[in-house]
């Protein structure tokens, strides 16, 4: 698969390595604390390399001694994240781009026997995204569909003028339709995994990144 507009934070030797293999460690996952704050981590590098590409413009400033010049974001990217799961990786994110508004989205996969998987969007809180830059976290690419589901419902906030995607972890699958769906969109990944499993898992993945985070769902 061709990757077009795709960063891979593990494809290089990296403090991401490290938050990205105690995600997936078992003998942390008792830690909730520390699966939240490892996801955070991930977040604030992705938003760090996401804010390279990102407009600037040269300001001066007035130090204590003398005049100084500098780069400042020309615009605050609009944050969105998918409810419970996407929430210390939008937080990691937020503390890096700390003027930024933000988006959510309450959306979920639909797991029957015998039934294709469907996604089902119950929730959306947005900001007016016209002519915006979209960051879209959510720690788990699988399928994609719940990704590509809840940027179209954005899009009745307005249409944004850059689109970027961000995952801990993604399978191929998903990355390809995600790019197929939305081809204008850059994606951050933390690991680019092997494939999904016949219950649209990723493989090997890390589990299920909303129970590790805050417990299991009844």
């Amino acid at each position: 698969m061709e990757r077009i507009n795709v960063t891979i934070l593990t494809d290089t030797p990296s403090l991401a390595n490290h938050y990205v293999a105690e995600l997936r460690d078992i003998s942390i996952h008792k830690d909730s604390l520390r699966f939240r704050r490892n996801l955070e981590r991930l977040g604030e590098l992705l938003a760090y390399e996401i804010s390279k590409t990102l407009p600037y413009s040269s300001v001066t400033l007035q130090t204590p001694l003398a005049e100084t010049h500098t780069q400042l974001l020309t615009d605050q990217p609009v944050l969105a994240t998918i409810l419970r799961a996407g929430l210390p990786l939008y937080q990691g994110m937020l503390n890096y781009f700390d003027k930024a508004y933000s988006t959510f989205v309450g959306a979920y996969r639909v797991e029957e026997e015998n039934t294709q998987l469907q996604i089902n969007m119950e929730y959306l809180a947005s900001t007016n995204l016209h002519d915006k830059i979209l960051i879209l976290a959510d720690p788990m690419l699988a399928t994609g569909r719940s990704l590509v589901k809840s940027y179209e419902g954005m899009l009745r906030h307005g249409k944004p003028k850059q689109v970027h995607f961000a995952a801990a972890i993604a399978a191929p699958e998903g990355l390809a339709y995600v790019q197929e769906q939305v081809p204008e969109a850059y994606v951050w990944l933390g690991a680019l995994d092997s494939h999904l499993n016949d219950k649209s898992y990723i493989i090997p993945g890390l589990g299920d990144a909303g129970d590790l985070a805050f417990g299991p769902k009844v």
